[in-house]
């Protein structure tokens, strides 16, 4: 197993100056970006590669959000692309040489109606036709799996069973940024921090760099993982991406003993729970309503969080609440990304993956990579082309995207 590593890892890359020219460029140094870079080097062999981004590396969407890892989505192009990713994440630890503790120990969406109980198994029955490890379970099941779920049936919301599926789980998210970042940088990708893109350099239709705040950088090819200000970068292109920004918070307790064995779920009463390696109880639900860039949500949101997880969890009664934190999601239309060509030549857009962003990690990067690389999708992404707004061909995941996970 690798060595484990320190908590702030400066030391693990370079920290260049940009070149004037690259034959790729990848705008936002999160984990989809990163991804992107990472793969684009080892499976299409580029690596006059930059990754730019406006902050410090990974300190988007990555640091902050909740790292739940899971696969069962309800349409075939999602269950795919995720599917993908879970087995990505299964061999990842050892690819790149280091331990992010990527921990499968299972996730319980729980039903608490006779229509979630309904949508509920007609999910497992198209996972199981798509190769995804799912099962529903009865009341007395969940209790076995999660002990301290309360599954009594004098509740306002009773559980009348869950999905189930048990190679899910969670990992530390920045350290699987940090992974991604020293694998990147030993094969000669420049991560660029402080460098934010200010505009686009076209020749006629089609763009050949970027203007950034550390002056022009040419590209052979430019792909775009920004999440939420993906739309303000097509802005400037000179495209609209039909993509809404909004804040999503979560939260975290003090620190305690292990007592939380899996993930548990609840679109009804809109709350979702799992107790990270250190020991602190992870929690959030669903986004603010308004549209924003800031990096904070709405205080009603957080006590209808609260509420939600002392009805789930009576035992969490005394817990300490210790510091809320947003992000920016980036939502479309139907609750699926959108991951190809855009109206502009040579510019690629990975984005709209609202709350699921970082679930899909390695199959975001591997088939964003594919795409800058040879100019065509993936199979796994043809069908999240910007075109399925047109032809009407949408990825409906409202229903398997509904918390925020």
């Amino acid at each position: 197993m690798a060595e484990p590593l320190p908590e702030h890892p400066a030391w693990l890359w370079r920290d260049p100056d940009p070149e004037p020219c690259y034959d790729a460029v990848v705008v936002g140094g999160g984990g989809h970006g990163l991804a992107t870079a990472y793969y684009l080097a080892k499976n299409h062999g580029l690596t006059n590669i930059a990754v730019l981004e406006k902050g410090w590396l990974a300190g988007g969407n990555m640091a902050r959000n909740t790292t739940i890892i899971r696969s069962n989505y309800l349409w075939d192009e999602s269950a795919a692309i995720y599917e993908f990713a879970l087995k990505l994440w299964e061999g990842l630890p050892a690819e790149l040489d280091y331990d992010f503790l990527f921990s499968q120990r299972g996730v319980l969406n729980l039903a608490h109606t006779l229509q979630d109980a309904r949508e509920g198994v007609r999910r497992v029955n198209a996972n199981r036709l798509n190769g995804v490890d799912a099962e529903w379970l009865e009341p007395e099941d969940v209790a076995k799996v999660c002990p301290i779920v309360n599954v009594s049936p004098d509740v306002r919301y009773p559980v009348l069973g869950a999905t189930f599926q048990p190679r899910a789980g969670i990992a530390k998210h920045d350290h699987v940024a940090w992974a991604f970042a020293r694998a990147c940088d030993a094969m000669g990708v420049d991560l660029i921090q402080n460098c934010r893109v200010t505009g686009f350099v076209k020749d006629g239709g089609r763009v050949v760099g970027v203007e950034t705040t550390r002056g022009r950088i040419a590209a052979g090819v430019v792909g775009l993982a920004a999440a939420g200000h993906s739309s303000v970068l097509a802005e400037q292109a000179g495209f609209r991406l039909p993509i809404q920004s909004h804040p999503l918070q979560a939260l975290v307790s003090e620190l305690y003993e292990p007592v939380h064995p899996t993930v548990v779920m609840s679109n009804h009463v809109h709350v979702y729970v799992s107790q990270a390696h250190k020991g602190e109880l992870v929690m959030g639900a669903g986004v603010d309503a308004y549209n924003g860039y800031g990096q904070r949500g709405s205080f009603h949101i957080i006590e209808h969080q609260m509420a939600a997880v002392l009805e789930l969890f009576p035992i969490f009664g005394r817990a300490h609440l210790l510091r809320t934190w947003g992000g920016i999601v980036d939502v479309s239309p139907d609750a699926s990304p959108i991951i190809g060509a855009t109206p502009v030549e040579n510019l690629y857009v990975n984005c709209g993956w609202g709350t699921g962003g970082f679930k899909a990690t390695p199959s975001a990067g591997w088939v964003m990579a594919h795409t800058m690389a040879t100019g065509e999708p993936h199979e796994l992404n043809r069908p999240f082309g910007l075109e399925r707004f047109t032809t009407g061909a949408l990825i409906d995941e409202h229903g398997a995207a509904a918390v925020a996970h």
